[in-house]
Parts: C-alpha cells; structure tokens; sequence
C-alpha cells in the first residue's frame, strides 16, 4: 500500500527524519506533537545531584532520554559543574540517548544489547556493584528521571544491589492537537499514527479516539497504546528514523485484519521504557 495518510505523534523538528523517509516513499505525511517536555517544577533537587555528582558520590549515572541529558546540562550549567569532569560512568537506554552523551562531551560506558533499547534492557546490562574507588560511593547510582517514569530501572537496580537515587528532571505535558489535525484524525482522515513514547499514544487516543491502528517505537511504547485501546499494527525494531520506516512499510504492507503485526512477534510485557 503507497500513498498513505500518517500521522507523526511528535513535534515537527523532532520528526524532520522520519517525515523525509515517508514522504519520499509517497505517503501523506503529518508531524503534529500531543505531548512536550517542560522543566522540572522544582530544579533544587537536580542542582543538588548535579553537586554531588561532582563531588564523587555516584559510582554510574544512567539516563533513559534525551530530554534527561538536556536536563543534566543545564543544571550543571546552573550550579557550575563540568559533567566531564565528574568522576561517574554513564549509561544509556540507547543510541539516542548515547548520541546526546557524547554531544556534552560524555561518553557512554555501558549500553542494552542490541534490540532492547528499553530499561529493563539497561538493567539486564548492568554489572553488580563493586569496590568503591576512593572518593566515591560504589554502590549509588544517579537516575534523572521525568516525572512519569515506570518504576522499572530503579527497582531493577535495587534488585542487582545498587543504591538508586531517583530525582525528577522534567516533567511530561500534554499539547493540544491542531484543531485541522485532531479532528482529521477523529473522522478517520489517518490511515495510521506513529507514536515514540506511551505517554504520546494515550494522548493519541484521548484526542482522536482508538479508531486509527498505531506504528509504535517500541514495545513498551505499544504496550501503553494497547492499554489505552489503540490498535498496534507494527513496532519498530530500532528506535530510529529508518526503523519506525519500515514499520510503518509492514504496517501498510499487511492484510487488514484484527490482530494487531508486532514485528517482534513476542507476547506483550508491562512497560519498562522511562516515557510511559
């Protein structure tokens, strides 16, 4: 099937890739976002994080979004800290959030294996706490978090016997539809909608309805769009550009049916990415 309308869930920037792969395929296609990230409504705590970070007292930080690295930076900008400098290791949920690493200057020392992008994925990779190097706690782990992360890295870490200190980083709020936007996609003017977080699918069904199939990012992204009622026709297997591509190909490419074609072919689990 070519040709077809899509909606992307997600700021037209931030969808500037994606839109060329569809467009150049000849799909319609529409980036609108329903969900944006705002500061965290108190940044005393990530200042304070940010100190003790510098001073040695987390033996890894791991960050789960891009958003968090922004974060990161600006309060290390605020309270005077070259992240460089702190003597941490990092982890990253996946080549995004890597990429924003390195773009401060950072370097991610400990990554998922491949295709499983997701929290619990960064647990798994994660070593048992060793001896502490002098100067620091070797058993404390930051985690910059938004506001409506799952609870899935923390616990999961506590369980592998690190100590997860949890401070909020930004927060996820909701953004209107466009009135043309919202009420094509309500009359069934969308063939599908691409969503890139679980928060993103469930403001896709609260403002459109669950009638459109969805193309997700991943699979916790699909899990929250199936709680919500949303059909899932295809989750991407890499978080990129060119993988929610070429789910969206599998998606048009299936028979109409009622199941939905998850490309991992694997049963649903609860959510584990920090974007519920």
């Amino acid at each position: 099937m070519t040709g077809a309308s899509v909606l992307v869930a997600r700021a037209p920037a931030r969808a500037a890739g994606l839109l060329e792969r569809l467009r150049a395929s000849g799909h319609d296609a529409v980036a609108a976002p329903v969900i944006e990230r705002a500061p965290a409504g108190d940044p005393a705590a990530l200042n304070e994080a940010v100190r003790r970070l510098a001073a040695g007292s987390y033996a890894w930080t791991a960050v789960t979004s891009v958003n968090a690295v922004t974060a990161l930076r600006d309060a290390a900008g605020r309270a005077a800290v070259d992240l460089a400098r702190c003597p941490t290791r990092w982890a990253a949920v996946g080549p995004a959030t890597r990429r924003a690493l390195e773009a401060s200057s950072l370097r991610a020392d400990l990554l998922p294996a491949d295709g499983d992008p997701t929290a619990a994925g960064l647990v798994a990779a994660f070593p048992r706490p060793a001896t502490a190097e002098p100067g620091t706690d070797g058993d404390r782990v930051l985690l910059p978090l938004g506001d409506l992360a799952a609870a899935t890295l923390p616990d999961g870490l506590a369980a592998r016997g690190w100590r997860p200190d949890v401070v909020t980083a930004y927060r996820t709020v909701r953004r209107d539809l466009p009135a043309d936007v919202a009420g094509r996609l309500r009359a069934g003017g969308f063939d599908l909608v691409v969503v890139a977080s679980g928060s993103a699918a469930r403001e896709v069904a609260r403002q459109g309805g669950t009638a459109t199939p969805v193309v997700a990012i991943g699979r916790p992204s699909a899990d929250a769009a199936r709680d919500a009622g949303l059909a899932v026709a295809a989750v991407a297997t890499r978080p990129t550009d060119d993988g929610l591509a070429a789910a969206v190909s599998t998606a048009l490419g299936a028979a109409p049916s009622g199941q939905q074609h998850d490309q991992h072919d694997q049963p649903s689990r609860p959510s584990s990415k920090e974007h519920p």
